[in-house]
């Protein structure tokens, strides 16, 4: 498996959001493309349209039913790009030898580590999903220095911020690239961290379990 880079990552994300149809209904893959990216791609595209409800929830002058259809699809969309970080973290664990394939997806998996690797706190598909949502401020930050119904002021402040954005987004970008390497080698490793989201799940949220039982 050719495992995606951070700068073929960060293109990615970039050339969607210059996408006027971006997001998808579905991403569609070609068959050349290694799985990895389905789920790249699905993080993205979530991650694009949660950060659209996130906008719309803070709106003040619409009912409370409008801000609650809000919430629940910042719920969906949530669980839908942490599921998506969760099998983009499988698939690059496959790719780097570190876990057994046919066991990746369980909450049991049979792991490849090297002795003597260290465990990253943060694993590469959180910083895939991080980097997502850093394209998503950076577009928003440089459309903040293109407005012309605000003064010079407004625009040069945001463009110290766009400035340091890119900035954080090289850096991460980097510790990505640095993760990847060093599991090749066998000093590092990282694991999938299921994330449970139990208020999304009825058989587990209190709430919604004493609902059912009246």
């Amino acid at each position: 498996m050719n495992l995606p880079t951070s700068a073929e990552i960060t293109a990615f994300h970039d050339r969607c959001l210059a996408d006027p149809a971006w997001p998808p209904t579905e991403i569609r893959m070609r068959e050349t493309d290694e799985p990895v990216w389905q789920w790249i791609g699905e993080n993205h595209r979530n991650n694009c349209l949660l950060w659209a409800e996130e906008d719309l929830a803070r709106r003040t002058t619409v009912s409370a039913e409008d801000i609650a259809v809000n919430k629940r699809h910042i719920d969906k969309f949530n669980q839908a790009r942490n599921d998506a970080t969760e099998r983009v973290d499988e698939q690059l664990l496959i790719g780097l030898g570190l876990v057994d394939t046919n066991s990746a997806r369980t909450d049991s998996p049979i792991s490849n580590i090297k002795a003597g690797s260290r465990l990253n706190s943060e694993t590469a598909g959180s910083m895939v999903d991080r980097l997502s949502i850093m394209s998503l401020k950076i577009r928003a930050m440089r459309q903040q220095t293109e407005r012309t119904d605000v003064d010079e002021a407004h625009r040069e402040s945001c463009r110290g911020k766009l400035a340091r954005l890119n900035e954080q987004r090289g850096d991460l970008a980097s510790c990505y690239d640095q993760l990847l390497d060093d599991a090749r080698l066998g000093r590092a490793h990282f694991k999938v961290y299921r994330q449970f989201k139990m208020y999304n799940d009825p058989r587990l949220n209190p709430a919604l379990v004493a609902e059912a039982k009246k």
